[in-house]
């Protein structure tokens, strides 16, 4: 039995996680679909579409990709507390393998969210354009968001047995990451100071993918490339940082 399966039937942290995102991101969009109710001369003129679900639905699976991290280090953290660490280090299971598992462990579940979120945007009304190609390169590079953010999370609390450390993080990375990005809004409205931050932001690249298949059916694989380098730059500093200080308890 895995210890991902052993500590949700001791804490049931993982799934309850993972439900409450994905209820958080379906409430988003239902919220936000509201705006489309707005005069469509403005929705138009603003986000250069007639819907602002279809315009936000790549934004949101974006943002929700910076939680997937957290909640993977939270299971780490509590599988430090509960043992479940200690035992596998025991094995010959190695520190690197350990963390990779994590990180992959946790970008799958955020993976989730996308089915639900498209079939809810869909429930609004929304029109998709785009290709299977294209759509297949949008997840691949909703994928890389999540291994990085993951992996990135992961890293900085390899040491850490405190539950609440986490948090503290995302809150720290979270809100200026989603906001600093064209997730929500068009960049074109940012101040020149917050488009140089959105310029370098992984989670403007994956909204700006996206949003090109899902709004205009166009796709600029550049975008692709810098989500594919930033997951391998932070896998490999994650990885080296697990191997030196990834601690059982």
């Amino acid at each position: 039995m895995s210890t991902e399966t052993t500590h949700a039937r001791v804490t049931g942290r993982p799934l309850l996680s993972e439900r409450r995102s994905v209820s958080q991101r379906s409430q988003f969009t239902g919220l936000y679909a509201r705006f489309s109710g707005a005069s469509p001369a403005l929705v138009q003129s603003m986000f250069h579409t007639n819907s602002y679900t279809a315009f936000l639905l790549p934004g949101v699976l974006a943002t929700s990709m910076l939680t997937v991290g957290m909640f993977g280090s939270m299971s780490t953290i509590q599988d430090k507390r509960f043992g479940f660490m200690k035992r596998i280090l025991l094995t010959p299971t190695t520190k690197a393998t350990v963390y990779l598992s994590k990180v992959l462990g946790s970008t799958s579940r955020g993976l989730i969210q996308i089915p639900v979120m498209i079939l809810a945007a869909a429930l609004f009304g929304v029109s998709f354009q785009g290709d299977p190609i294209m759509w297949a390169g949008w997840i691949l590079g909703i994928f890389f968001l999540g291994l990085g953010m993951s992996s990135f999370f992961l890293a900085v609390t390899a040491s850490s047995t405190d539950w609440q450390t986490p948090g503290v993080i995302s809150n720290f990375i979270t809100m200026p990451l989603m906001f600093a990005s064209g997730a929500l809004l068009p960049l074109a409205n940012f101040p020149a100071w917050m488009q140089a931050i959105a310029s370098v932001n992984p989670v403007s690249f994956s909204a700006l993918l996206g949003r090109g298949i899902v709004v205009f059916g166009t796709v600029d694989w550049s975008y692709l490339s810098y989500l594919t380098l930033f997951a391998t730059g932070m896998l490999v500093v994650g990885t080296a940082v697990a191997r030196r200080f990834l601690k059982a308890e």
